[in-house]
This record gives C-alpha cells, structure tokens and sequence, in this order.
C-alpha cells in the first residue's frame, strides 16, 4: 500500500470512529450515569417465603435508574452467577445507534459468560415508564428486573400537573425455582409448575396471609421482616400524584383498582395519551403506564391499592399496598380491597384497551403500508414436546448472534429463508387445530430500511378445546401505532374500522382471546430487533419472531457482543 493511501484510510478510519462515538454521546444540557452492576444470586424472602433469587448489588428488585431525556446510561454490568450467562434489556427504550445495547441474547449480542462484564451504554431519547429485564432463559422470573424512570430534558414541562410521583414494578412470583419452570416447559411430557404463589409490588408481597383476603392482619406478621412487608404510598391530603407502573410479570396480566379513587391515565410505554377518567385499569407485561390521582378522600383512614388477575382464573391472591394519608396514624385499612373485575370479564378489559388514545400532537401513522404480516398464535406440539408457534413456526434462537450473522454475512448462522407472512386462508382460529404439528426455525423477516409494516396479530384456539390465551406482544427498537382489536378471524372488510386517526403509539400490545390486534411501524431503526409475546414461559417455549432492518448501515459494534457461535470464528480470523 502506497504512503499516500494511508493518510486518507486514517481519515476514513477517525471518522467511522467519530461517528459511531456521535451514536451515543449526551448533548451539552444532558449528562453521563455512570453504575457498576454486580448479577448474582442471593437468598431473599419476597413474600415471606425464602428462597433464591437474582439480584444486582445484593438488591431485590434492581436499581432504579433514574435520569432525563438526552441523558446518556452506562451500565458496566459483571457476571458473578457461577454457571450461567447473562443480557439485560432496556424495556420501551429505543436503543437509536445502540442497537447492540439492547440486550437480548442470540439477537443483539452474546450472553456475558460468568467472571466477564460487558459494559450498556445508550441514550434515554425520551421521557417516560420504563424497566429492564433479564432476556436469557428466564431470568426474568429469577428475578432479575428493575425499573427506569426518564424525566422530562431540563427546562422541559410535560402536558399535565403532578406534585409527586410514585414507581411501582409489578412482578409475579414462584417458590420452584426459574430452573424448575424451565425444565418443566422443555419436558416430555409437559410438566407445568402452576401459577405463581404471589405477586409482587416493588418485590414485596404476602404468601398464605390473611392480608389478601381480608381486613385483618392477625396471622400476618412483618416485625423484622421489611423484605415483604407491604409497600406504603404516603400522601397528603389534596394533593395529586402520579403512580409510574411497569409490569415485568412473567405469567400474569392484573388489573389495579385504588379503594375511593379515581384515576387519570395520562402514559402509556413511554408516550403520552389522551388524559381519561377510570376506576380501575388492567396492565399486561411488558407494559407501562402513568396515571394521576388526588388525595381527596376522609383523610381520616387509609386505603387499598390492588393488583388482581386478569385472563387466567385467579389462583393467586391480589397483590395489595397501602395508600396511607399522613394526616392520620399509619395503620392497616380498615375496608375490604377493591372488588376485581371477573377475571374473563374481556369486554371490560376491551372497553379499557379502547379508551387508550393518543395525544393530540402525536405522531401520526402512515396511511398505507409497503408490507402486511398476519401472524398466526398457536400452541403446538413438536416431536411431543409442546411449543407455541407463529406460522406453524417455532422459534428456536441460533448460537450466533443475528446482529453479527447478517452485519458480516455469515451464511450458515441461521436459515436465510424468510418465514411464512401468512397462514392458510382456511384456518379455522375457533377450533383445535386438524393437525397441531409444528416445526423449528430460525429465520427473519426482512424488512427495507424506512418501510411501512403492518402486522396482524391472530389469536386461536390452543391446544385444548375452549381455550384461547391473552398474549402481549412486545416489540424491540420501535414504538407501534395499535390500529384496532378486533373478535374472531380478521378479514379485508375490518381494514375500514382501523384507527388512522388517533391510535395510541406503544411498545406493547394484548391481543385478546380469539381476536386479533393490528399494529402499523415504520422500520427506521437499522438493526436486527425482536418481536415477541411477553409472556416468559411463552416466548421460552417459541412465541416470537425476528426483524432486521437497514442493518448494513451500522457501525462501530463491540467485538465483545459478538463473541461467540460462527462471529467468534470470524473475529478471531481478523486477529490472525
């Protein structure tokens, strides 16, 4: 190479460097976090029950990460577990020039191996209810969660009034461990571990308490025991607060009802909404939303806040805090909890799902779109192992990381066959399934960078007669436009009643029981991203799919993300 090449090729060089250093760099007004996080597992009793859970710096749940808009975050984060891996996800944030910052292990990056750190660092473009999460095996119902809350940019206001707030992280909670559950799902036959003992508020909640059930607390003891004593809001009387909720449950959609409030829904993942009025909500996985209440009741008494099931017939006791006014001496309530909704009552839950609208300012969706999935949800059995496919396609992750695989076109890392976009036209969604065989793959949706896609969400019948589940759908690196929910087997002529006009901008959706929910993106996101139902034994038994998008157009990955499967090959080859 002639010395005058190389003047130019360090230019070029500095500059690609430049540029992906500009991908996550605060602007002046902002700043720089800065957290060391040590995953471990430790004994703790979250619901007065000990057993082992995941925690990061000896703390159950995880830090609460607090910052603002245009803020940057950066998480060196080491893995103390002894035998396994480890990702986090940075649930509803965007991870715009980040994409392998997202924390999803086989798909962003590799999973950090036991004794290696892997630093997250990324920008918090947008303020609003966020979590984070485990996104390996089922971390997630290890216990490895925490909650994210991104202010308004300094000197920024937002579109309602508040005088405090208040974060709670909603979570579900099994005395197996997540290593039971998870070798009951993977078994033939099927073993399932049942539904969780408890749910958890903020990690703290009452097994086999009389607390749940009724007003007296005689048999429920806490002295020495603040690791599940119920969490209190304290408040004052006339004054308004906004509760931040982010459910990371694993398995359960709850529904919240506040004993003698009101609430105000003003967020949903991130995004602002038409303020509306309503005496109870429900949240599902994956989920976030705000909502403002005002202290104006007897400020003599106390009152229940409680998260009951939703979807599933309740089999765990509601999940209750306190709303203590400091006017008074903090006591338990003396009235019963709020009275839950049945818990199949889904035109209730409809009726909610439908108030949900987006502010008047918002981003509009597309008219049309470039490109129309239906996905198909069915439980299905491969080899008699069950599984849950999209398409008659069970997901499978490979070894190698998708962002490298397809960044440095790998060509054996994963079936470069794009899945299915649509199933037979004479599926019937109502009944069981003629034949409930499925098969493995690994492929992806490949969508052209700036593209519109609209997705239909496809409920049926499950394995068993008469049952259809609630799914979440989350999707990663994007926020979505929910066009609509709809009941049976979506058809051209629902096309008319799609919301164009003001649909709400979210991150996570529900499709109901024999329904479909249509949602609309714009694929301006280069990366590869996943799209999955939130449920964790769901997603772990296949209940998901791959896009990539624009993903040539990305630079400056850390070689640390792609150790491993064919990328580990390819970089050592660069080494040599």
């Amino acid at each position: 190479m002639g010395s005058s090449s190389r003047p130019l090729l360090l230019l070029l060089l500095l500059l690609v460097m430049g540029l992906a250093a500009l991908q996550v760099q605060p602007s002046l007004a902002s700043e720089t976090r800065e957290f060391k996080w040590n995953v471990e597992y430790i004994y703790w009793a979250p619901d007065c029950v000990e057993g082992v859970v995941m925690a990061i710096n000896g703390q159950f749940p995880g830090p609460t990460i607090r910052a603002r808009a245009g803020d940057l975050i950066s998480v060196k984060l080491t893995n103390k577990l002894p035998t396994e891996g480890v990702v986090i996800h940075w649930d509803g944030i965007r991870q715009m020039g980040t994409p392998w910052a997202d924390g999803t292990a086989s798909i962003s990056q590799c999973p950090i191996k036991p004794g290696e750190s892997f630093v997250y660092s990324f920008k918090v473009d947008k303020a609003g209810t966020y979590f984070y999460h485990g996104h390996y095996g089922m971390q997630r119902s290890a216990g490895l969660y925490g909650a994210l809350v991104v202010d308004v940019a300094e000197g920024e206001k937002e579109p309602f009034h508040y005088d405090e707030d208040f974060t709670l992280l909603l979570s579900d909670w099994w005395h197996q461990s997540a290593h039971e559950q998870e070798t009951g799902l993977s078994s033939k036959p099927y073993r399932w571990i049942g539904e969780p003992q408890s749910l958890l508020i903020n990690g703290r909640g009452q097994y086999n308490c009389s607390l749940a059930a009724k007003t007296g607390m005689s048999q429920c003891k806490f002295t020495g025991r603040e690791q599940c004593a119920p969490y209190v809001l304290r408040v004052h009387p006339n004054k308004t607060y906004r509760l931040r909720l982010a459910s990371s449950t694993s398995l359960a959609s709850l529904n919240l009802a506040i004993g003698g409030h009101k609430m105000t829904v003003v967020e949903a993942d991130g995004n602002y909404v038409q303020p509306f009025t309503t005496e109870d909500m429900d949240i599902y996985s994956g989920e976030s939303y705000s909502v403002l209440f005002t202290a104006d009741q007897d400020p003599s008494t106390n009152y229940w806040l409680s998260f009951s099931v939703r979807g599933r017939e309740p089999k765990t006791a509601p999940a209750l805090t306190i709303l203590h006014y400091a006017s008074t001496h903090m006591s338990i309530p003396t009235s019963r909890p709020p009275v839950a909704p049945l818990w199949n009552n889904y035109t209730h839950s409809k009726l909610f799902a439908n108030k949900v609208r987006a502010i008047a300012g918002s981003p509009r969706p597309p008219a049309t779109f470039h490109r129309r999935l239906n996905l198909l949800n069915t439980q299905n059995y491969i080899d008699g192992y069950v599984k849950w496919s999209i398409n008659n396609v069970s997901l499978s992750l490979p070894a190698t990381p998708y962002l490298g695989a397809i960044k440095y076109k790998l060509r054996n890392a994963f079936n470069h066959v794009s899945p299915p976009d649509n199933y037979p036209a004479n599926y019937d969604v109502m009944k069981q399934a003629e034949n409930t065989n499925s098969i493995y793959g690994d492929g992806v949706y490949f969508f052209g960078l700036n593209r519109t896609v609209d997705v239909i969400l496809q409920n049926a019948n499950a394995l068993s007669a008469g049952t259809s589940e609630i799914h979440p759908w989350h999707l990663h690196g994007h926020d979505f436009w929910v066009l609509g929910y709809g009941e049976g087997k979506f058809t051209s002529e629902d096309d008319k009643g799609l919301n164009l006009k003001n649909p709400p901008f979210k991150n996570t959706a529900v499709i109901f029981p024999y329904g479909w929910t249509v949602l609309r993106f714009v694929a301006d996101n280069p990366r590869v991203w996943a799209f999955h139902c939130h449920i964790e034994p769901h997603l772990h038994l296949g209940m998901g799919v791959v896009f990539a998008e624009g993903v040539h157009h990305i630079s400056g990955i850390p070689h640390q993300a792609l150790a491993c499967g064919l990328t580990a090959t390819w970089l050592f080859g660069l080494a040599l």
